[in-house]
């Protein structure tokens, strides 16, 4: 499987801006923003590259699909469900 990002690239010091009543009560519960977000942008960059690979790959699969619709799926004769 091909990495979604390097992990261990270095951390780089970025500023930001969020809203002042979200930042406080993610203070006050002690979150850790950095991972936070980093949980975040890498579920958002999974997100869009899958999305990416459907959108590349959307005639080989109208294509799958209707060879499997007219022929059937490889192997059916041999399943048991």
């Amino acid at each position: 499987m091909v990495e979604l990002y390097n992990a261990a690239a270095p951390k780089k010091a970025v500023n930001l801006s969020i809203n002042s009543d979200l930042l406080r009560k993610t203070r006050e519960l002690n979150i850790n923003l950095s991972a936070t977000l980093e949980r975040a942008l890498k579920d958002e960059l999974c997100e869009r590259e899958a999305a990416q690979w459907v959108e590349e790959n959307r005639a080989a699969i109208k294509s799958y699909n209707e060879f499997v619709e007219q022929h059937g799926c490889f192997g059916d004769e041999f399943r048991e469900f």
